[in-house]
């Protein structure tokens, strides 16, 4: 854990109930990026009806935060994201235009093909679970060719 919140890009992915113990690990995310990695299956009114990562991020103060690499299962994400000559699709998005262009420059740099959905709130609800329901695009393995 220790070497992990010195990076200035983090991954977050723990079961969701355990994100606040992460948050504690800094007393201040300042100049951190956090991808949201994590999915939510739990009753809205937990979440204060906010978007789950609206709601991760307040417990990671001064961060910036996006959403990104929670619509496929891991087994799927660790497969070579290079199928027949395209680039498998991460969904991204954050209320951060500062978060989601590192985060579209690390999604490039591990062979994948990131798509903006914008706003957390608007595209961004396509790949969060609301209640017990999943976003539209989870579970959606898309490619995207080259030109």
């Amino acid at each position: 854990m220790r070497d992990a919140v010195e990076a200035d890009t983090i991954i977050l992915a723990v079961p969701f109930g355990e994100h606040r113990e992460v948050a504690k690990a800094l007393p201040s995310w300042k100049g951190k990026t956090i991808i949201d990695a994590m999915n939510a299956l739990v009753p809205l009114e937990e979440l204060n009806g906010l978007p789950s990562s609206v709601f991760v991020a307040k417990a990671f103060t001064g961060a910036k935060l996006a959403k990104g690499f929670n619509h496929l299962v891991a087994a799927t994400l660790a497969a070579d994201p290079i199928v027949e000559g395209g680039h498998r699709v991460v969904f991204l998005s954050s209320d951060d235009e500062d978060a989601t262009a590192p985060v579209a420059a690390l999604a490039k740099q591990l062979g994948f093909a990131p798509v903006k959905l914008g706003k957390l709130d608007e595209g961004g609800a396509l790949v969060h679970a609301r209640g017990r329901t999943w976003g539209r695009l989870i579970f959606q393995d898309l490619f995207k060719k080259e030109q």
